[in-house]
């Protein structure tokens, strides 16, 4: 049991800075996470450099947060040759407003 506060907390830091949730708010237009693996292509995600383009912040600046939104579970990361794909982990998401509304 001690390790669910531990998660909950982790996700909540995660999502207490204003650009990871704008990344969140971008990976879900565009990179969800999907149950069914033949809907791969469709919904593999972002890679990084997109996710750089659309939230206007540098390399390195991205990366740091998309390492806290993983590491959190929040995020799924997929490398295919030099690149990495990102999607929202929708499953951690919905858990993560679930332990919230049990909380609060």
């Amino acid at each position: 049991m001690d390790s669910q506060p531990t998660s909950l907390d982790g996700a909540l830091r995660a999502i207490a800075d204003p650009t990871r949730r704008r990344i969140l708010q971008v990976l879900k237009e565009r990179g969800t996470s999907s149950p069914e693996p033949r809907s791969k292509e469709r919904n593999a995600g972002l890679c990084a450099g997109h996710i750089e383009e659309r939230v206007q912040l540098s390399q390195p600046t991205i990366s740091h947060h998309m390492a806290v939104l993983t590491n959190a579970g929040l995020v799924e990361a997929v490398k295919q040759g030099q690149w990495r794909w990102y999607r929202r982990n929708e499953k951690a998401l919905r858990r993560l407003v679930k332990q919230l509304r049990a909380q609060l």
